[in-house]
């Protein structure tokens, strides 16, 4: 079969080889799946660059998020076992974790309708608690991450403001449904947020990028808001200021969603069941921004790491899987 190996860590365009190699063994408790759509998420950016918490034994294939088919001929979501990652014909994952892929979804979508909506329905209804009628403020929105949380804050009925990069992201997150977009290189993301919600600030910000967005996440968050904290894009890690916190009466929320795959699991169970709901009638639904073959694969990866890209960008083995 054909599978992306990286055999050093180093930039995407730069260390992935497209590569013949044999099919992977499963282990006790795994199955074998063919790749029938590999979600790019920023992990996998991090991960080749030697960057990530988790570091797999080199080679390895990345690619955490995949929409595969079991040898019984069932559409599953799953989350490969590195090193036998997704940006390949076919991939290993534990048997147990597999999820059902939504039948209103193709491949692609559903291949997204993993980690990014995961996480974004634990921040913002595990951690948060957002409740209906509040503001929402999504740094990135129209990011993988981003879109998700923007949909299901409109889903729970809150206000979405959306904070972009660029004037075709702030197109992209109008689509998706924010009500008020931000372009943070255009405007004062801090007087624009105090100017849409009269001076009161967003009650839930979500904040997958660190940096100056945490920084101005702090300036506009409201009496009793949460600041979920995601990840850090930006490159940057925010150092608190707890003293803040206290006098603006504030809350600042860690979420590391792979945590509740061991503590919890049954909650993930229940989270895909919520989101499978939501895509059955239209709530939600993975913004795929762009489809490649396998061979664009490390092409697409780089343009993910590079910020360039809007939603999600989806890996689809062409004319199925070879020997």
């Amino acid at each position: 079969m054909q599978a992306w190996q990286v055999h050093e860590n180093g930039e995407p365009s730069e260390v992935m080889r497209l590569e013949d190699v044999e099919r992977p063994t499963p282990g006790d408790g795994q199955v074998l799946l063919r790749v029938r759509a590999a979600n790019i998420n920023f992990p996998d950016v991090l991960m080749v660059r030697g960057h990530y918490q988790v570091r797999p034994p080199l080679p390895f294939t990345p690619g955490v998020e995949i929409c595969g088919e079991t040898e019984d001929g069932r559409r599953v979501i799953a989350n490969p076992a590195l090193p036998y990652g997704g940006f390949a014909e076919y991939a290993v994952a534990d048997e147990a974790a597999l999820l059902s892929a939504p039948e209103s979804l193709d491949d692609a979508e559903a291949a997204a309708l993993h980690i990014g909506y995961q996480t974004g329905w634990f921040g913002l209804h595990r951690r948060a608690r957002l409740e209906a009628g509040e503001t929402l403020l999504v740094h990135a929105a129209a990011g993988g991450v981003g879109s998700a949380a923007v949909q299901l804050g409109k889903a729970a009925g809150a206000r979405v403001i959306g904070v972009v990069g660029a004037a075709g992201k702030a197109a992209v997150a109008r689509e998706l449904g924010c009500d008020v977009v931000i372009d943070r290189r255009a405007q004062d993301v801090v007087g624009a947020v105090k100017e849409a919600t009269g001076g009161r600030g967003a009650d839930v910000i979500y904040d997958p990028v660190g940096g100056e967005a945490y920084t101005q996440s702090t300036k506009v968050v409201a009496f009793e808001g949460r600041i979920v904290v995601v990840g850090f894009a930006s490159g940057t890690i925010p150092s608190p200021a707890l003293n803040h916190a206290l006098v603006k009466n504030y809350a600042i929320l860690g979420l590391h969603w792979g945590l509740y795959n061991t503590k919890n699991p049954k909650l993930v169970q229940h989270c895909h069941e919520q989101l499978t709901e939501l895509a059955g009638r239209g709530a939600i639904r993975p913004l795929v921004s762009e489809r490649v073959p396998l061979d664009g694969a490390a092409a697409a990866v780089q343009r993910v790491g590079d910020g360039v890209t809007t939603g999600r960008v989806a890996v689809v083995p062409q004319n199925g899987a070879t020997a």
